[in-house]
């Protein structure tokens, strides 16, 4: 990944957000800009310098990680009293200092206004760092791509075990060692396995209820790596579908799925992408029951822009990964989901998830 290659990137948009250096606060941010990975620092980017300040349990981590990601710093490491007291003389000649509003509280914005930075104007900024992260580089792409790899290896191994009654907490414990005995670094998220009733709640909690012949079940999990998660979800059947119904639910989930991903290319709006999914469902009849929306990007979060619903103002762009999942949920006869991430290209999309679709485990 060309981590360095962000800041002078970033740099470019201060003067538009109406302020000449930015406080970047937001973890992911910091990683995103610099590669570190630790859980408390302050990042101030200046026109020609960047500072990265931080507590003495990450000197070492801190600086190993910078140097990987070949970005040139200096480091402010200790206290928050010595975090503040070595960034106050750094923003001398600052006259605008721009704050992440959606990272800082109250109460952190009147400590920076009132003890760091009382001589500088302090402007609210949306957005500039998580406008440059939702294009990925190739470095991105690929971790993304081997956690998608790892979670598809991990559902293999471990499918048969919902052939054997096994409960939907135990399946969710298994899924989530194998995708750590692969090499994921953690899950993207709490795994979701709902099988039969269970599945017409889009986001189930693995319960001890077993998984039973002719029942749908909703498998939702991802992978990290490296800081980057994938996101994949598949709907399988213990044995043939109990009822007709089922078997329909799943037919036309899939068809809608298979829609969406088609719709995704440069240049689509997400809002379209969402309307061609959502129109297959309605036509069977259970528009009603597609409840949530079609899809979101991912990357350094689970959850992040662009969003894919009928009411996202974003416009598909080469190098955005979302996810298509589209779903179906009755109460009398459960849920059906199925979700891939997708890398944008001009012409389309690529897949990064590939586990098969086949409904019936034998």
């Amino acid at each position: 990944m060309d981590v360095a290659g962000r800041l002078p990137r970033l740099r470019a948009t201060l003067a538009g957000a109406g302020c000449e250096a930015l406080l970047v606060t937001d973890l992911v941010n910091i990683r995103y800009l610099t590669g570190f990975s630790g859980s408390a620092a302050h990042l101030l980017v200046l026109p020609d310098t960047l500072v990265l300040a931080t507590d003495g349990r990450y000197r070492q981590q801190a600086a190993e990680e910078l140097a990987a990601a070949r970005v040139e710093a200096r480091f402010v490491v200790g206290t928050v009293a010595a975090q503040r007291e070595g960034l106050a003389p750094e923003v001398r000649g600052v006259g605008r200092l721009g704050l992440e509003a959606a990272s800082v509280t109250w109460a952190r914005q009147r400590a920076f206004a009132g003890e760091w930075f009382p001589d500088v104007d302090l402007v609210p900024t949306e957005g500039l760092v998580e406008g440059l992260r939702r294009v990925k580089d190739g470095g991105e792409v690929a971790r993304i791509a081997e956690a998608a790899r790892i979670a598809d290896a991990a559902l293999a191994a471990v499918k048969p075990l919902l052939l054997d009654g096994v409960t939907e907490a135990d399946f969710a414990v298994a899924l989530d060692f194998e995708m750590r005995r692969l090499g994921a670094a953690g899950v993207s998220f709490d795994s979701i396995v709902a099988g039969g009733p269970n599945g017409a709640r889009p986001h189930a909690r693995p319960s001890d209820r077993p998984v039973r012949p002719g029942e749908l079940v909703v498998l939702d999990f991802g992978a990290l790596v490296d800081g980057y998660h994938s996101d994949m979800t598949r709907t399988v059947c213990a044995g043939e579908p109990a009822s007709p119904t089922l078997s329909r639910m799943v037919d036309v989930v899939r068809e809608s799925q298979a829609a969406g991903v088609a719709a995704v290319r440069a240049g689509a709006t997400c809002a379209d992408v969402d309307r061609t999914c959502r129109e297959v469902i309605a036509g069977a009849g259970w528009g009603d029951a597609f409840v949530h929306g079609t899809g979101h990007g991912v990357g350094l979060l689970i959850h992040e822009a662009p969003w894919v619903g009928a009411t996202s103002t974003d416009t598909l762009a080469a190098g955005h990964v979302v996810t298509v999942e589209p779903g179906v949920y009755l109460p009398d006869h459960g849920g059906v989901r199925i979700e891939d991430t997708v890398v944008v290209t001009e012409s389309g999309c690529e897949p990064l998830t590939h586990a098969p679709k086949d409904l019936v485990l034998t």
